[in-house]
Parts: structure tokens; sequence; C-alpha cells
């Protein structure tokens, strides 16, 4: 299609399996993660897939003059920006509030909600001028339903799904689509991230059942963005078959 896609998280999970995704489509890739040596085995994993250019580079979307320079400093062939996709996100903790790690809420408010307003504001206003482009925003479960001891994660991604509406309505006047894709479980580094390493306790989220795979939401971004001009899909909740909602999962060996 030889779209311009930026795509925010790159280095692993549903970012990366998102950029597999759009080159084998024929999009050209901006892709941006603090884990350049990640990126740069995902570039080169993506060179055997597809002929699409793809343009990486260390950027921590917490940073706003990190976030900053680097999209005023791309060169014109980037600056056309199509689809923007705010995956860069991360929960940390699993605590009642009283308990509650401070430096952990302050890291998910950055990255979550932040950095998602950061990168934003830097892409939108090309997209504004052209009257044309997509911005996808990765939400999730948490963003519409809240559960025991994940206050503050929970309350981030209210707030992606509160800017995805707001997004909508202000770019509503120059042709800007927003979505916002809110997974439930899936099985990437989300939940080791959470346990802080603890591969064990990250295992036991998603024992008894078949969660999401990064490949899954992937695909519900690829379709979101291959509509026509004229269709937008406001809002995806994609879930495990075996999960009905934030926290009532049927883990009966369902493996």
């Amino acid at each position: 299609m030889n779209r311009t896609i930026v795509i925010t998280g790159a280095s692993s999970g549903i970012g990366a399996a998102t950029a597999k995704k759009f080159a084998i489509n024929g999009d050209n890739l901006i892709l941006l993660a603090r884990r350049i040596d990640k990126l740069e085995s995902i570039k080169k994993e993506i060179s055997t897939l597809s002929n699409v250019k793809v343009l990486i580079d260390k950027v921590d979307v917490r940073n706003k003059k990190e976030v900053f320079n680097f999209f005023s400093n791309l060169t014109i062939d980037w600056q056309n920006i199509d689809i923007l996709v705010n995956n860069a996100g991360l929960a940390l903790g699993l605590s009642p509030l009283h308990e509650g790690n401070i430096e952990d809420w302050e890291v998910m408010v950055h990255t979550n909600i932040m950095g998602l307003l950061y990168v934003s504001r830097a892409v939108l206003p090309g997209m504004v001028k052209r009257c044309k482009g997509h911005v996808i925003n990765l939400g999730s479960i948490a963003g519409r339903e809240v559960y025991a001891n994940g206050n503050v994660y929970c309350a981030t991604k209210h707030a992606v799904h509160a800017l995805s509406e707001a997004m909508r309505i202000d770019l509503l006047p120059f042709n800007i689509k927003v979505t916002n894709v809110a997974p439930g479980a899936v099985n990437t580094e989300f939940s080791t991230v959470r346990f802080k390493g603890d591969r064990d306790l990250a295992d036991q989220v998603y024992t008894g059942y078949t969660p999401l795979m990064a490949n899954d939401v992937a695909d519900a971004i690829l379709y979101a963005a291959n509509l026509p001009d004229h269709v937008n899909v406001n809002d995806i909740l994609v879930m495990p078959t075996h999960q009905a909602n934030a926290t009532i999962f049927n883990k009966k060996n369902n493996t």
C-alpha cells in the first residue's frame, strides 16, 4: 500500500507483531521504542518478509524532548505519516491503592497517557494539514472495567478510551479517523513487566485457558487500518474466547 505507519513500543509484543503485519501489507514503517537492539532485530526480520522501507530509532515516549526532536527532524520522505499506532504502554505492580508504589504510578501515567499525548501532538498537525490520517490507540479491557488492585493502570487505560473519543471529535473536521483497540488478556511481555520479571507469577496469568496472542491484536489493528476512507471503526474490544470480562475467565484446562 506504500503508506507510512508510525508504531510506538514497537520492540516487542503487539507493536512488533503489528509492524510485521503492516510490512507484509506493503506499508513503510517508522518504529520507535527504548530498546534499539530489539528494533534492529525486527528491522532485519522485516527485510526477509518485505522490501518496504523501515526507519527505527530509540525514543522513550515519556521524554517530551526526545519525541518532538525525532519528529521535527524527519526527512521529507518520512514526513507524510498516514497512520499512527500509539502502542507504547505498560502495567507495573498489582496492589491496593494504599500500598501502591508511587514510582510505578508515575511510569504508568507518563507512558500510557503523556507518551500517547506527546506523540499524537507531534504527528497530528501534519495529518490536519493534509486532511487525512488515522490514529489507532491501544487501550485495554481495563479501560472499560476496573478490577481489584488495577487502580492506576485501569485509570490510565480509561484515559486512553476518553482521549480516543475526544480526538475523534476534535479531528472530525479534518477527515482523520480514530480507533481505540482494547484487548483482553494477551500473552506478551505484559505480565512479566507488571510483575517486574517474575516469570512464575506472569505465567499464572495465562494458565488454564488460551489467551490472545500479539498477532491476534495486530490482525484487528490491520483490519481497522485497511477499511475504505469512508469507514471508521471507533472501538474494537477483542477478547479470548475463555474471557468474559476483565475478571471472569473459564480456566478449565482450555489450553
